[in-house]
């Protein structure tokens, strides 16, 4: 994956020098293990969230940033405005405005506007209230660790996800499920949720076949591979077999490996964003 020396989005905020407002009871590791079992478990997100949170005193010590994680935040930044590149070329192609999002790096937690407090236990997490993605780079050392993830574009594949979520807030798909989430039973829901996550992997895969075109991203075939391993790698069925030792189809949100590896690479192979209509697939229904 060639990046290095492309633009870099300036819908951009750097939170992590800012205070935390308190650090989550359970981090790392243990944090992430919590809330993903929770989630699995039809859990609400925020709910659990506040559960993990404490009342420690904000910190304004500066954060130093290494080497690595300077070029991480280059990363995201290019990758970023790749995404921001091409999603604008798209809409302008049917005769529409695309409305950026803003990257937001922070580290611990951080407040958003609609989505309650967000922690670096949730993961890479898109709030439609402020069309914001938020990141903790830390993130990185998970996929590459826990999930066996490998690359910088593992890293890409999930910003992309996560702008694939902004995609359906500006396309409308977002609020129709949020709508449903009263009228709907928890099983009939998180269904719903699996659908609207496939459809921002199949996003994420637009995005990667567009990318060598309209943006200064380059991918080359091993890069869609890893894409490819890094849907997989958080497909809910692993998940849940990792949490819980055994697999609770009902409680899918995000759809299985094979299902968002599928999603992902016919999102690239077509480039086309109309060929991702999940929510009337019938292999989902």
């Amino acid at each position: 994956m060639r990046w290095k020396g492309g633009r870099q989005s300036d819908n951009f905020e750097d939170r992590r020098g800012m205070s935390s407002g308190g650090k989550l009871a359970l981090g790392g590791v243990g944090g992430i293990i919590v809330l993903i079992v929770g989630l699995l478990l039809g859990g609400d997100p925020q709910d659990i969230l506040q559960q993990l949170q404490t009342t420690d005193a904000p910190s304004d010590e500066p954060i130093e940033v290494s080497a690595e994680e300077q070029e991480l935040t280059e990363l995201v930044r290019v990758v970023h405005a790749s995404t921001e590149d091409v999603w604008q070329t798209i809409f302008r192609s049917q005769g529409q405005e695309f409305r950026s999002n803003t990257l937001v790096l922070y580290r611990d937690q951080t407040p958003t506007d609609g989505c309650g407090m967000g922690a670096s236990a949730y993961g890479p997490f898109y709030c439609p209230g402020d069309e914001k993605v938020y990141i903790d780079l830390s993130f990185n050392d998970e996929l590459h660790d826990r999930f066996g993830a490998t690359g910088d574009f593992a890293m890409a594949y999930v910003l992309a996800h996560e702008v694939g979520h902004h995609v359906q807030k500006l396309t409308g798909a977002m609020d129709k499920v949020n709508a449903a989430r009263q009228r709907l039973s928890e099983v009939q829901y998180n269904k719903l949720q699996v659908m609207l996550e496939l459809q921002a992997d199949f996003y994420a895969g637009v995005w990667a076949h567009h990318s060598n075109k309209n943006s200064d991203v380059y991918l080359e075939y091993d890069d869609i591979r890893e894409g490819m391993e890094a849907a997989a790698a958080v497909g809910d069925d692993r998940l849940q077999m990792q949490t819980q030792g055994q697999v609770v189809p009902e409680a899918f949100t995000h759809g299985t490996s094979e299902q968002r590896a599928y999603w992902f690479k016919k999102g690239f192979d077509t480039g086309d964003m109309r060929q991702g209509d999940t929510f009337n697939d019938p292999s989902l229904q």
